[in-house]
């Protein structure tokens, strides 16, 4: 992702003068401003006194060697620590935190493999534009680049995959630059950030108090869009016969759904949301067109296809929305609103280029549209469409328990503030298809890097993160294909320790189900490497680990056991064995026209 901030540089570059060391006084300061952290001794109370004035309440980790300084000033910090099972599922704990909780997520790790342990989590926060800090531990400073043991260049690695990085080099500057690494993860564009520090560095004596955490300066952009440039669209949605509202991520990371919700509605015009940006707008609601893209819903792709104008806000526009990009919205003007104008034109031209937050330029827009476009008509034709086309599922007495069914059988049972976590795979796509999602920050799941494993360690962040909302009461339910609750299961041990009620539901089809069906489409049925039927007894394994382990193969078991895993107060694991020959459905062939969609197998 791309970012205002410069290079990535030490510590050591900032002057004596600069706005984080002038900040550390003595002067008492207003109390709603944000205070300055304690005395320090060293540099790790530097870095955790930092944390505490940044305001982050929640760190996941694993201990090492070199991060082990930071560790023990952690000890009587009132920043809660969650030991994890392995690195990724902490960088993967910290980016469902921050992505349920609004703010920045916190991970950490020693040196060498354990850094390198967290670049799948970091490179996922990065593709979904998530605010999350990293603290990774580095060998002391003079044999960095001796081939130390547990040496990696952990800066050099991660900063394709980080918005900034920085190598600490000095005592007296580290709690600064930490400070200044949190505040700019979820500055402008939110994004994953590093601090690199040495040990001799976090173990230094220093009296140096770090100041209040800002971000650079030129990092947090101007909120509101060209004034002529939003005139100028508004122009175009009032002439619009067709508009149609795209809602991305954006929305939701810029807490932005109230504005999308009233523009939307102020205008009558059909709402359709990226896959990132389900719960922006409410799936219920009579405008909602649900999410588009490959394996989105016919009737959103169709409204996409026919349009003759896009509103689209905080999107990206990735390749599994658009399909083939000279086939997207191509009777369109497009209207792109974006915090970052490198994603303005970068994959589809912008005719109205709106830089800006999604929000004030959300009412920006609904200031200037002085008549709103004769929708009626359109509305009639998207309503005819979700008629044509619906998502559905057939549930044969004689063929193996649908996928599908277990999703809406877990959505009736629960409220609309629960969240949903999942892996990534044929699973993933259901979650979202057959759950009806109204609020903004439930929808929980890994997006542009599509990482396997994500759900489980995701759902552990989730629920303390709901847990220090003071929202205990709320759901959390999980949803696992068996390949990826494989690649991270050890994150139960995290579950039952800690004591966290939540749901996991594994979508057993014994496959690596999304491979099996694109074979099955382009690769004439050879099932290399996707045939997973050596898979073990995951409800027996969920009680091995101290949860709840239950097992399903029939219909009439669903409700009972959906129930049963809810009430129950801790982890709970159900293994629902499911049709290993269902596929997803609609989908758009890759680089296909997302008008052109399959609804049959037979048409892939």
């Amino acid at each position: 992702m791309s970012d205002t901030a410069a290079q990535p540089r030490s510590d050591a570059d900032e002057s004596d003068d600069a706005p984080a060391d002038a900040a550390a006084t003595d002067e008492p300061t207003d109390p709603d401003e944000e205070q300055g952290a304690g005395p320090v001794s060293t540099g790790a109370e530097s870095v955790v006194a930092a944390l505490e004035a940044a305001g982050a309440k929640t760190a996941f980790g694993v201990q090492g060697g070199a991060i082990m300084p930071v560790y023990d000033a952690l000890y009587d910090s009132s920043v809660r620590h969650v030991t994890m099972a392995h690195e990724q599922g902490a960088a993967h704990a910290a980016d469902a935190y921050g992505v349920v909780a609004g703010e920045p997520g916190l991970c950490m790790a020693t040196s060498g493999p354990g850094a390198t342990n967290l670049v799948t989590g970091i490179a996922d926060a990065d593709m979904d534009s998530d605010a999350m800090l990293a603290l990774t531990g580095q060998v002391p400073t003079e044999f960095v680049g001796n081939d130390a043991f547990q040496e990696t260049d952990t800066v050099g690695v991660t900063r394709p995959i980080t918005k900034h990085n920085y190598f600490a080099s000095g005592a007296d500057t580290v709690g600064d630059t930490v400070g200044e690494a949190f505040e700019l993860s979820r500055a402008g564009r939110p994004g994953p950030t590093l601090v690199d520090l040495p040990k001799d560095v976090t173990q230094d004596e220093t009296d140096r108090t770090p100041g209040p955490a800002t971000p650079p300066a030129g990092t947090d952009p101007d909120p509101n869009a060209d004034a002529e440039s939003v005139e100028e669209a508004a122009r175009a949605i009032e002439a619009a016969e067709r508009p149609v509202c795209l809602f991305g991520g954006g929305v939701i990371k810029a807490d932005a759904s109230d504005e999308a919700r009233t523009f939307a509605r102020s205008y009558g015009i059909p709402v359709t949301t990226t896959m990132p940006g389900i719960g922006s707008f409410p799936e219920d609601d009579d405008l909602s067109l649900s999410w588009a893209g490959m394996h989105g819903t016919g009737y959103a792709n169709l409204a996409i296809t026919h349009t003759d104008c896009l509103i689209a806000v905080g999107t990206r526009f990735d390749d599994r929305l658009t399909g083939g990009i000279d086939t997207f919205a191509p009777e369109a003007e497009v209207i792109h609103v974006d915090i970052d104008p490198a994603e303005i034109s970068k994959n589809v031209h912008a005719d109205y280029p709106l830089i800006g937050d999604a929000g004030r330029v959300l009412d920006q827009l609904t200031a200037a549209v002085r008549e709103g476009p004769d929708t009626e008509a359109w509305r009639e034709r998207c309503e005819e469409w979700k008629e044509t086309y619906p998502l559905t599922y057939a549930t044969p007495d004689d063929e193996p328990l649908k996928p599908q069914f277990v999703v809406e059988a877990f959505d009736e049972a629960t409220d609309d503030d629960t969240i949903v976590t999942t892996g990534v795979g044929q699973h993933q796509m259901w979650a979202s298809q057959f759950w009806t999602y109204s609020e903004p920050r439930t929808w929980v799941s890994s997006h542009g890097l599509g990482t396997m494993g994500y759900g489980v360690p995701a759902a552990v962040g989730a629920r303390v993160a709901a847990d220090t909302m003071g929202e205990a009461d709320r759901d959390v339910v999980c949803f696992d294909g068996d390949g990826s609750f494989l690649m991270t299961m050890q994150e139960l041990s995290v579950a039952v320790r800690e004591e966290l009620d939540v749901t996991i539901a594994v979508l057993n089809n014994e496959y690596i189900g999304m491979v099996r069906q694109w074979q099955d489409a382009f690769y004439e049925g050879r099932h290399m490497a996707s045939d997973y039927t050596w898979m073990p007894e995951f409800d027996k394994l969920a009680e091995a680990f101290g949860a709840l382990g239950l097992r399903v193969d029939d219909y009439d078991e669903v409700a009972p056991a959906v129930e049963e895993a809810l009430d129950y107060e801790g982890p709970a694991v159900i293994d629902f064995h499911v049709d290993p020959e269902e596929n997803v459905l609609p989908m758009v062939p890759s680089g296909g026209a997302n008008g052109k969609f399959a609804t049959a197998e037979d048409q892939l």
